[in-house]
């Protein structure tokens, strides 16, 4: 009876397991698939594509044109007679063929470059920021460092929706909203701001896991705080530090609403959340080129976490001193 129980709930356990692996992982072997396919062939039954083909990928990455993106027989035959009409004329008709080139085009590379731009620095200074702040938190008395502490967190009390048009109306009133770098740099701001608390905290209680007797045999040597803090608590704190970094990085990465406020007006610097918005609203949405564009935006990530991996270890400070 003991064996008979026990088969069926390992059954039911591995059982529930597989279902709940399967509906999380389902979506992305789709999205995967419908990215290798021709536009034709985007709803065919099935994740195995009958026609494989790297044509989507081609156009995001520009080393293929799209049909959408060339001129058509009428545009052609209007340039053409474009030599012999008057400069003004000549001139709206370019416009004209220009800005309906532009609109069928999707500049995935820029708005890559923009997000991981944008994305990378933020999460780069919010982690230098971080260490210093949690190594005072964790290690540096002074008065009123606990009130400090837990107050950070209390920005996480507001929703993004609510701290949206405060902010928006304090970097107007600052001028951060008069050009496409100006907005930029405000999202740097806000990013570098909501991800901070997060992080003081992570690494804060992190710090407080390594033993002090290390750090005070490093300042009898001769170490400053800075030695210390270079030499001694950001190789022992390798994993807190990456995992706070991948933390920012996506923060950054996959930011809507506050990226929708700033830079919306100026094309030039949409971020991927912003341009793969455009395209699935747009009158000339193909799914083909939708799930390509959310493959390789799924890609930095990807890497950033198999690149590594190997810091995200616990357990460096194991044996290093003995109490």
């Amino acid at each position: 009876m003991v064996k008979k129980k026990s088969f069926i709930r390992t059954f039911f356990f591995w059982f529930l397991i597989v279902l709940l692996v399967t509906f999380v992982i389902y979506p992305f072997l789709w999205m995967v698939s419908v990215s290798f396919r021709y536009d034709t062939d985007a709803f065919d039954k099935g994740l195995i594509p009958k026609r494989p083909t790297l044509n989507a990928y081609e156009e995001l990455l520009g080393l293929k044109k799209s049909i959408r993106e060339e001129l058509s027989n009428e545009d052609k035959q209007l340039l053409d007679l474009v030599k012999n009409m008057p400069e003004e004329q000549k001139k709206k008709v370019l416009e004209k063929i220009y800005s309906k080139r532009k609109k069928n085009s999707f500049p995935f590379l820029r708005f890559f470059k923009n997000s991981l731009l944008l994305a990378g620095i933020s999460a780069l200074i919010s982690v230098i920021i971080s260490i210093f702040g949690a190594y005072a938190f964790s290690r540096i008395e002074f008065s009123g460092r606990s009130y400090i502490q837990r107050g950070v967190l209390l920005v996480y009390l507001f929703g993004g929706t609510i701290l949206a048009v405060p902010l928006y109306q304090i970097f107007v009133k600052m001028g951060m909203t008069n050009s496409g770098i100006k907005g930029m740099l405000s999202l740097f701001v806000i990013y570098i701001v909501q991800t901070l608390p997060v992080s003081l905290y992570m690494l804060g209680n992190y710090f407080r896991t390594i033993p002090e007797t290390i750090e005070e045999a490093a300042i009898i040597d001769g170490c400053s705080r800075l030695k210390v803090i270079y030499k001694i608590i950001i190789p022992l704190s390798l994993p807190a530090i990456v995992t706070v970094f991948i933390y920012a990085f996506m923060i950054g990465w996959n930011e809507y609403l506050f990226a929708s406020i700033f830079i919306r007006p100026y094309p030039e610097f949409h971020t991927l959340p912003i341009g793969l918005n455009e395209i699935f609203n747009s009158e000339h949405a193909i799914w083909t080129k939708m799930m390509a564009a959310s493959v390789l935006t799924a890609v930095p990530v990807i890497i950033l976490f198999m690149t590594m991996e190997k810091y995200l270890a616990g357990g460096l400070t194991t044996g290093g001193v003995k109490e």
